[in-house]
């Protein structure tokens, strides 16, 4: 006789109910040291996950050089490799042309913040001197805590020697990011390269592990969650690019300073949804009041009418009705997935969104449509048979009656 399986037992189905909820209590009353556990066990693989995102950017660069630059030579594999290597000094090439233009302006900005501070302390001075705020005077407090500067200097020298040793321990985090990029840079590479054998193991381990009906929908699912990301990456970083230059053309038009650091700050910010454009704009005129007013109050102004060109012409022009996802679900994907996966998760919010949106419109929803209609078919079913075996009872009932 065969044995019952341990599924078929009466007690069965308590007991995977009963230890779900022990599984679920232990979780949410210890969700801390969960997430702590999970982050430090994470960052074993911090070059891992660095050097699949950027393999995951460069790919359509290398694609690009492949069916437009290489596409003469006979070799796939030649095309490939050569285009990711393309791909990948490009990259190179422009973080350092990037870091050329900002690191001599972001310290002359920092030099002239701090040549013209006693400029700035004497017109706050003379702003402020003979007022009173609630019978306090201004003036005079402003003096004593200009008397007190020598002993902010040395308690600040004091709290510097102290930190000494939180100083080196920055310095050791900054020097292993550092190595971890590198490593993620080369890792990405060999990424690249094995792209093809991957993606072929990928697709016979999804045949080997599920029906043939299913591998169709997750694939499908899949190429659309791709296209949604590879999307919004390109024409977002094509919007960033066309807003910076704007914003370039504008400055050097109107004879502004910092021109390149402003720009590429502004271009950078833009990348961030809804907030982004505000953060460039006070990082941007910031810098600008320190060496002119007026140039900043252009600046905010051009700023204004920019922005309000990007969201109502450049933006829809470019994405068009692929991420249409209302402002509600936009604003809930920032909020949710910036706690969750902090920078990341805000950069990715509206692709995010647009994939959970398409999901519940194209699937979540249809599957609970066609669940209902068989249940109201089943029940429909149901009540004709018992109709006809009502009618099969009057029906012999009135013979009966007949005979």
């Amino acid at each position: 006789m065969k044995k019952n399986k341990l599924s078929n037992q009466k007690w069965y189905n308590n007991a995977v109910a009963v230890l779900i909820g022990v599984v679920s209590y232990v979780a949410l009353t210890h969700l801390s040291e969960i997430a702590d556990s999970l982050k430090s066990f994470s960052e074993y693989f911090t070059s891992v996950f660095i050097g699949c995102a950027i393999a995951y950017l460069i790919n359509p660069l290398a694609c690009f050089f492949e069916k437009n630059v290489f596409h003469g030579l006979r070799k796939r594999t030649m095309r490939w490799m050569l285009s990711v290597v393309v791909s990948m000094l490009f990259l190179v090439l422009l973080l350092m042309l990037l870091m050329l233009m900002l690191i001599p302006q972001l310290i002359e900005s920092i030099s002239l913040l701090i040549g013209n501070m006693d400029g700035y302390i004497r017109t706050l001075n003379g702003l402020i001197a003979n007022w009173s705020i609630m019978g306090i005077d201004v003036s005079t407090q402003l003096n004593e805590l200009m008397a007190s500067s020598e002993d902010l200097i040395q308690t600040g020298t004091q709290l510097l020697t102290s930190s000494l040793k939180n100083i080196l321990a920055t310095s050791r985090g900054i020097g292993k990011n550092i190595l971890n990029v590198l490593l993620a840079l080369i890792l990405s590479v060999y990424l690249l390269a094995a792209k093809d054998p991957i993606k072929q193991g990928s697709k016979r381990l999804l045949k080997a592990s599920m029906s043939d009906w299913w591998y169709d929908h997750v694939v499908t699912f899949i190429k659309r969650c791709n296209s949604i990301l590879v999307r919004y990456i390109i024409f977002s970083i094509l919007d960033a690019v066309i807003v910076g230059g704007a914003n370039a053309i504008f400055m050097g038009a109107v004879g502004m300073q910092y021109v390149g650091l402003i720009s590429v700050v502004v271009g950078v910010t833009n990348l961030i949804p809804s907030f982004g454009p505000i953060i460039g704009a006070v990082i941007g005129g910031f810098i600008l009041l320190l060496v002119n007013p007026w140039h900043a109050l252009m600046f905010l102004g051009f700023t204004a009418v920019l922005q309000t060109l990007d969201g109502y012409v450049i933006k829809p022009k470019l994405f068009g009705d692929s991420l249409g996802v209302s402002g509600f679900l936009i604003l809930t994907a920032i909020i949710v997935f910036g706690n969750i996966f902090g920078i990341i998760g805000i950069l990715l919010a509206i692709p995010l969104a647009a994939i959970i949106d398409f999901t519940y419109e194209e699937y979540f929803l249809p599957h609970l449509e066609a669940r209902k209609a068989r249940l109201v078919a089943e029940e429909e079913k149901d009540q004709r048979k018992t109709a006809r075996k009502v009618e099969k009872k009057d029906e012999k009932a009135e013979e009966k009656v007949s005979e």
